[in-house]
């Protein structure tokens, strides 16, 4: 059986994204730069929070994460 994958959302913690899809470091780098692998809210902050933070619209980058996996 193939385990189905579990869709990141606007509310998925930025952390937990990173270390469970291949690649979506890449997109946190290129969206929120490098400070996010610094910062110790990158384990309780959402998507949607680190794009009200960098003024970013949160669905374009759940996108481009969900889209990696495709």
């Amino acid at each position: 059986m193939i385990a189905e994958k579990k869709k990141v959302t606007k509310d998925s913690i930025i952390g937990d994204v990173i270390k469970t899809v291949p690649g979506a470091r890449e997109v946190v780098q290129k969206y929120f730069g490098n400070g996010c692998f610094t910062c110790p809210g990158i384990n309780m902050e959402s998507i949607s929070f680190g794009s009200m933070m960098h003024n970013l619209d949160p669905q374009k980058i759940v996108d481009e994460i969900n889209a990696l996996e495709g």
